[in-house]
């Protein structure tokens, strides 16, 4: 879908919303502008993300829109930007874009102008979703190291251990959506100074001033962002070292059961063969005897590891 915007009677943006191939030929033809194709703005390397060329800036930034259903997809948002003119080509429906056509609606701006608005809506949006990455790990957390969670643990194994393998669920499905912001944080720490540089001479004071905010704005996300790739592998080594810990306890306690069940086997093993001359046989307290070596077989090696501590 091809949108035109206009501003003070002059044609400022142009956004192309998951377009189709005769939409880019007929954009390209009408603005004269080399607008690049999906596959080209997918590109990693950063020579084929940031270009300028004839006072022409071509920009591609990966952004993730978060999904309804629960599922992040990375598309490419790319920025064709000259003086008079910024084309914007996307893939997805981005929720952010509603609110800056409103924005850019309210008084007359220019192309670059419209462009500060759009990355000042990309590192808002960037700074909201770590907020909610933050306030997920701290839940997380809170969960993982409450203090009540031995005697939780011990009051119910199996919904204790199903709370654990649902964490680790949790903590895979927030260090995915880091990634994703950690690709587009990555790409505007360097496309904000690239514009700065190379727009120096023909670029608005306020845009520039506007661009240094930004800059600076997207360095503290991105500093953030690595104390919450920090966190989020700290909630993640926890959450194993508990699974270890209650596998370790498992293994424990079947050792020491199957330790403690020899000594009585023994006995029992033992008066059981058919042998005939077997004093106990004539006993009339040898049923009770052997009995009361099996309870006292079982009984010394569970005093024993409870002396040492080891159960």
């Amino acid at each position: 879908m091809l949108t035109v915007h206009k501003s003070g009677g002059k044609t400022v943006w142009v956004d192309l919303c998951e377009p189709t191939d005769e939409e880019l030929a007929q954009a390209r033809s009408e603005y004269g502008l080399e607008i690049p194709p999906r596959a080209q703005l997918e590109e990693i390397e950063f020579s084929s993300r940031l270009q300028y060329e004839d006072d022409i800036f071509t920009i591609s930034v990966p952004v993730t829109p978060h999904g309804e259903n629960g599922e992040d997809i990375t598309s490419p948002l790319g920025f064709v930007l000259t003086k008079d003119l910024l084309v914007t080509v996307r893939f997805a429906h981005l929720h952010t874009f509603p609110a800056i056509i409103k924005r850019v609606e309210r008084r007359t701006r220019t192309a670059p102008d419209i462009f500060m608005v759009i990355i000042e809506a990309l590192v808002d949006y960037g700074a909201d979703r770590l907020e909610e990455l933050r306030a997920e790990a701290l839940a997380i957390s809170n969960r993982v190291f409450h203090k009540d969670m031995r005697a939780k643990q011990r009051r119910n194994v199996k919904r204790f251990n199903s709370m654990l393998r649902d964490t680790l669920i949790e903590i895979g499905d927030m260090g995915e959506r880091l990634s994703h912001i950690r690709d587009t944080l990555l790409v505007m720490q360097r496309a904000v100074p690239f514009v700065t540089e190379h727009g120096d001479g023909w670029l608005e004071s306020t845009v520039k001033a506007r661009l240094k905010m930004a800059g600076s704005d997207v360095q503290s996300l991105n500093d953030y962002e690595v104390h919450l790739t920090d966190k989020i592998q700290f909630l993640l080594d926890a959450a194993l070292g508990f699974i270890n810990t209650e596998q370790n306890d498992l293994f424990k306690v079947l050792t020491i059961a199957s330790v403690v069940g020899i000594p009585p086997t023994f006995i029992a093993s033992m008066y059981g063969m058919n042998f005939h001359d077997m004093p106990e046989l004539s006993w009339a307290w040898g049923y009770e005897w052997g009995l009361f070596l099996i309870v006292l077989s079982t009984v010394i090696p569970i005093m024993w590891f409870k002396v040492r501590g080891w159960w």
